[in-house]
């Protein structure tokens, strides 16, 4: 009798082949380590902008405290507004820029200041070799023989000058007024100061742009140079 034959397996098919623990991690980055904080860090995150800070606010912007009334209502008393040293260089000045300067001549002894400082902050009116004139009592203040219209700033109810006056401002000098002028110690009251109430240039410190404190009239300043676009130039006599 035959012996019987052995039963072939059944074939198989080969599967996907299972990925080991280690060959699944083998191509995985390697966490990078944090460098240290070196002093180079220190100096270009910390030292560098309190630097460039600092110079912004000695070179460039300025800081003050309004301390009269003599710019209502475009500038309250203490309000606190920033300025630009750009101007009077490299940036020239302009009729109608609120400018902050020294005291010329004890100016705000008049003024009723209700804070000591040795600053003041008008509008620049007259520039040199510009005639600044009125006939006082409500009549417009003329420069250079063109009559303007200050009713974009004045205070409202308030004159361009009660009274009259005529001033020719010489090279180095500027003729400047408040934005109250029933309370500005300006131009007009120290025409007999020895200067005729006129700033030297070299005394202004900025041009007044902003208004940061308080909060509830934070905002730009304007220096409406529109007012003065049909003011023709006058060389000033040397």
């Amino acid at each position: 009798m035959p012996a019987a034959s052995a039963a072939p397996l059944p074939q198989t098919q080969p599967g996907p082949a299972i990925p080991t623990p280690t060959a699944h991690f083998r191509h995985r980055a390697p966490t990078p380590t944090p460098a240290p904080f070196t002093l180079r860090d220190i100096l270009l995150w910390c030292v560098l902008p309190v630097l460039i800070v600092l110079g912004l606010r000695l070179f460039v912007f300025g800081l003050y405290a309004i301390p009269s009334g003599s710019m209502e209502n475009t500038i309250m008393p203490g309000d606190r507004v920033i300025t630009t040293h750009l101007s009077p260089r490299p940036i020239a000045l302009r009729r109608g820029d609120i400018i902050v300067f020294k005291d010329p001549a004890n100016w705000l002894a008049n003024e009723g200041a209700t804070h000591n400082s040795d600053r003041l902050i008008k509008r620049l009116i007259g520039l040199p070799g510009d005639t600044v004139e009125c006939a006082g009592n409500g009549a417009p203040i003329v420069i250079n023989g063109v009559p303007i219209d200050e009713s974009a700033y004045l205070k409202p109810g308030v004159e361009p000058s009660r009274s009259a006056f005529s001033v020719t401002v010489p090279a180095g000098r500027l003729f400047v007024l408040g934005d109250n002028r029933a309370n500005s110690a300006d131009s007009r009251a120290h025409t007999n100061d020895g200067a005729q109430g006129l700033v030297p240039v070299g005394d202004v410190e900025g041009v007044a742009f902003m208004r940061y404190w308080p909060l509830n009239r934070v905002g730009w300043l304007s220096a409406h140079h529109d007012v003065f676009r049909a003011v023709p130039s006058r060389t000033p006599a040397s």
